[in-house]
This record gives C-alpha cells, sequence and structure tokens, in this order.
C-alpha cells in the first residue's frame, strides 16, 4: 500500500512538471556573431554561435536561400518572352503520317467542348520545330513565343491530331510529347531557370470532335502527352464474332478456382458490328489543349533554410560557411524552441560582404 501511495505522488509530480513544462516555453537564449563581415569568396565564414536552443536554421541571403522569400518566391517576367520547346517520339505499328501539327490562340475561351476550338484563332507553328519520323526521341528546337506571352491575355498552346480513315490510309500511328517547357527569357534566380509551364503542369486536356462516337485514345500523364486516334471498327475484329470466347459466360476467365481466371472479367454485351454507322472509320479531329500561359509572375515557392542544429544533436558552438559569389548578403539565423502547443523564434541578422 505504501508503494502504491508513493507512486501517486510521483505520478502526480511528474505529471505536474510536464504541464508546467508546456505552459512556460521559454525563448531561445541565442546570438550570432562574426570576427568581421567583409570576406573573400571561398574564405570561411565562421559563425559563432552562443545560447540554449532546441533548432537553428539559416537563411545565406543566397538565391533560393533568402529570408525576404521564406513565404514564397513570385517572380515579374512581364515584358521579358519566353520559348518553347518539346521532343517527340513515335511508337505502335501505325503507318500515318502528317497527322500532328501545333497551334497557338490568344481567343480560345478554353471550353473544353469541339465548337469552341472550331469557334476560336489558331495560328500554325508546326513549321518551326524538328518532329520525330520514327521511334528515335527527337528534340524540337526553341521557339521564341515573346510575341505570343502577355500579362494580361492568356495564350493557349494546342496539338492537333488528325485520325484518317483506316481502311484505306493505314491504323493511326502512336505519337509521345515530352519533355515540354516554356520558359521565361528573364534571366535566371541562382542556376535555376524561370518556367512559366511544364510537362507535368501545363493542364493538357483532351478535345474530341466525336466524344461519345469516336473518341481518341491519348494518354495525359505527369511525364508524358500520349496521341492516338479513335479505334478503327474493323468488320473482321474478333470483338464482331458473338462466338468470340469473350461472350461465352463458360470460359474459365470468368469460373473461380479456375486457373486462368480473373476476378475483374465480366461477360460483355455483344454489340454486332453496324455497315451503315458512320463512325466504323471516321475522319476526325482531336485536340489537346494546355491551360491559358501568362507571361506576368512565375511561382517558385518558398526559400528553404539550412539545418544547423536539431532538436536531437549536441549544442553549435560555431558554423562555417563558404560564399562563392561576390555581393552583399543578409544573412539570417533563426533559433527555435518548441513544444506540442506553441514555438517561439529569436532571428539574429547579419550583413556580410563578399568580394572577389
Amino acid at each position: 500500500m505504501q508503494h502504491k501511495f508513493l507512486w501517486l505522488i510521483y505520478m502526480g509530480l511528474a505529471l505536474g512538471a510536464c504541464s508546467d513544462k508546456l505552459g512556460e516555453l521559454e525563448d531561445p537564449a541565442f546570438d550570432v556573431k562574426v570576427t568581421k563581415t567583409t570576406f573573400k569568396v571561398n574564405e570561411p565564414v565562421v559563425f559563432t554561435i552562443t545560447g540554449v536552443q532546441d533548432n537553428i536554421s539559416l537563411y545565406s541571403g543566397e538565391g533560393f536561400n533568402d529570408y525576404q522569400y521564406k513565404d514564397g518566391r513570385k517572380v515579374v517576367i512581364t515584358g521579358k518572352g519566353a520559348t518553347l520547346d518539346f521532343s517527340t517520339q513515335l511508337a505502335g505499328t501505325g503507318t500515318q503520317t502528317g497527322q500532328v501539327s501545333i497551334w497557338l490562340s490568344d481567343n480560345y475561351n478554353g471550353k473544353d467542348d469541339f465548337a469552341s476550338v472550331k469557334a476560336a484563332t489558331w495560328t500554325e507553328i508546326t513549321s518551326s520545330f524538328t518532329l520525330a519520323t520514327t521511334t528515335t526521341n527527337v528534340a524540337s528546337s526553341k521557339l521564341d513565343i515573346s510575341t505570343w506571352i502577355d500579362a494580361e491575355k492568356p495564350v493557349y498552346l494546342g496539338f492537333k491530331y488528325i485520325t484518317k480513315p483506316q481502311a484505306v490510309n493505314g491504323l493511326a500511328r502512336i505519337w509521345w510529347i515530352q519533355n515540354m517547357m516554356v520558359r521565361s527569357k528573364a534571366p535566371f534566380i541562382g542556376t535555376q531557370e524561370l518556367l512559366i509551364a511544364n510537362q507535368e503542369n501545363i493542364g493538357f486536356r483532351t478535345i474530341n470532335q466525336y466524344p461519345v462516337d469516336a473518341p481518341a485514345q491519348n494518354t495525359i500523364i505527369a511525364s508524358r502527352l500520349t496521341l492516338l486516334g479513335n479505334k478503327y471498327k474493323d468488320p473482321n475484329d474478333s470483338i464482331f464474332n458473338p462466338n468470340y470466347s469473350i461472350y461465352n459466360p463458360l470460359n474459365p476467365i470468368y469460373i473461380p478456382g479456375s486457373p486462368t481466371y480473373q476476378p475483374a472479367a465480366r461477360v460483355p454485351v455483344f454489340v454486332p458490328y453496324d455497315p451503315a454507322s458512320p463512325f466504323n472509320d471516321p475522319l476526325t479531329e482531336t485536340w489537346v489543349i494546355s491551360r491559358p500561359l501568362q507571361g506576368d509572375t512565375v511561382s517558385l515557392g518558398p526559400d528553404r533554410a539550412i539545418s544547423v542544429k536539431g532538436i536531437n544533436t549536441d549544442a553549435v558552438e560555431e558554423y562555417i560557411y563558404t560564399y562563392k559569389t561576390p555581393g552583399n548578403y543578409k544573412v539570417y539565423f533563426i533559433a527555435y524552441n518548441h513544444n506540442k502547443e506553441e514555438t517561439k523564434t529569436v532571428v539574429k541578422q547579419l550583413d556580410l560582404t563578399i568580394t572577389p
């Protein structure tokens, strides 16, 4: 009984101590000094650190490590111009040629219907690029589109894909569009280009001439745009034979316990070939169009600090940093103390001059 009583007292004291700790978070004790404020390129800058703190981070003042952009960096690119480039590659067994062309429009309304696409004025720029003719990936070369990129009026990039009747012109060919880049001509920030759009965020979407009856077989993923025409309905295709095994409910792929059982397989409904349908082998026009592209600002996200000390590391008494480029730098050290409820911060700022 006495042991139990002592244990309860101990637990009460411990919980009380934890509550006090949570409720009395102190500001970090923190200071940073240097022996001088002018250094040469590649000369080690020794920062002397004193105090007790949980974490320390550093903004050196260099590109993408600048305290003033800790909440986000937006670069104004109005009037700086832009370029467009990408790469293309052919795949599959199709034999049609001349299917793909590239266009720009500054009066497309952005709606995802074919009538809106056709109502817009489009300027063809295909001849400005080198396009693939084989399965080898080919860089397009860069096209200056500065006259199209505007801070106020968006421009749309479109790929038009024509599928000719495949019974007499051969099967449609697969086209891969990759490495898409719309780059501002504004100077780099550090070593980073200012991208207006790239393959991942350019926002391509497909707009079909016949979205229900003869849609294209395009796919769009972050790394690649795949262009492929509508499916050719060949009357000799097995799908139009009612005796085709996929229509047989006794096919082993539908029977649990069979070595070839496919749990997701379902017996399809047989639809006979309709020789009178205009959509068996039509001439189709399919577009893949980007999001609106504008040349006003580029968001580069927040600048990230360099970790100097973590909560589980020993105290840091000095930190050495080396600058590679001459200039005047505003250096920020941030010390943090934190618990589950709050964070307390102390910021120290130093001005440094780096000479050649």
